[in-house]
């Protein structure tokens, strides 16, 4: 039986004879130049949520350019869409700012993560210029190993209690509905967005000894499978930490921090927190662009 995520797969995974035109259109002009970085990753976007930060992720994505782009997982998320359908615009606006990147010249790698679970089966596959692995490896320009995964498999309670992943999950969900209520009385006081949610999950003593227990042992598979380093997801914490010789990153998220990593060309890794630079509010230029690009799409482009 075909689901909602199967017509999803197809509306972004034509052939190469069926390219839409919103491929190709242009961008609009904007005031920033765009950074040029070799590498960055991103993860836990969970499309297909509420909670999705949307509008400051593409304001992101299309102010940089680089040449290989790592979506860490929990990309898009199934196990709140099979509860129920929820996908604006905007969320269509990401899938097509990452296909753009795809066709103009970026390598772009989906690693698939627990949200996302249901594209592992089609791990070693390629759609729209996109490549899906369970995976990766990278190296820095520096000659540095990086093992580039999404990190559930070393949490605990997914791998061996699926069913209190779904009841946190549950609880999580509360929290960022929670979130988003806050963040719409900000934004109708003229304040920029912040997030509830982090900053709960920063003040918990159990949260915080469970990032760090996470973080030890995903440094530690690096250090077993002789990597000099480990870029992951998962926890929507962005980190850089030095475990003996082995660095680990984390990119964060984009439900709640609104962060990534970028490598430049000197091979130095550093966090991007976007809410930081930008005050927590996506340009005009990127609502412009999402409002043609949907215009484009509904004329059947």
């Amino acid at each position: 039986m075909r689901t909602d995520v199967d017509t999803l797969l197809d509306q972004y995974t034509r052939p190469a004879t069926g390219i839409p035109a919103w491929l190709d259109l242009p961008d609009p002009k904007g005031f920033r130049p765009k950074r040029k970085y070799r590498t960055i990753w991103i993860s836990d976007i969970h499309l297909g949520t509420r909670g999705c930060n949307a509008a400051l992720l593409v304001d992101f994505l299309r102010s940089v350019q680089c040449e290989t782009l790592y979506l860490v997982g929990d990309i898009v998320d199934g196990w709140r869409l099979r509860k129920g359908w929820y996908w604006p615009d905007a969320h269509n606006e990401v899938v097509r700012r990452i296909l753009k990147m795809a066709h103009r010249g970026t390598r772009v790698v989906f690693i698939a993560g627990n949200h996302d679970e249901i594209l592992r089966d089609y791990a070693g596959l390629t759609f729209g210029g996109v490549e899906l692995a369970l995976e990766a490896v990278h190296e820095t320009i520096d000659g540095r190993k990086l093992l580039v995964t999404h990190g559930d498999a070393f949490d605990g309670v997914v791998l061996y209690h699926k069913w209190l992943a779904f009841l946190g999950d549950k609880a999580y969900s509360m929290l960022l509905r929670t979130n988003i209520a806050f963040n719409a009385v900000r934004r109708r006081l003229k304040m920029p967005y912040w997030s509830l949610s982090a900053y709960m999950k920063k003040k918990v003593k159990n949260a915080v000894q469970y990032v760090c227990s996470y973080e030890e042992a995903v440094a530690s598979e690096a250090v077993s499978r002789g990597f000099d380093g480990v870029v992951c997801g998962h926890i929507h914490c962005a980190e850089i930490r030095q475990f003996g010789g082995i660095t680990y990153y984390n990119d964060g998220d984009w439900v709640e921090s609104c962060t990534a990593l970028a490598e430049d060309f000197e091979g130095q890794i550093a966090i991007i927190d976007w809410v930081a630079e930008t005050g927590g509010h996506a340009s005009d230029m990127t609502h412009s662009e999402m409002g043609a690009a949907a215009q484009a799409a509904e004329a059947g482009a």
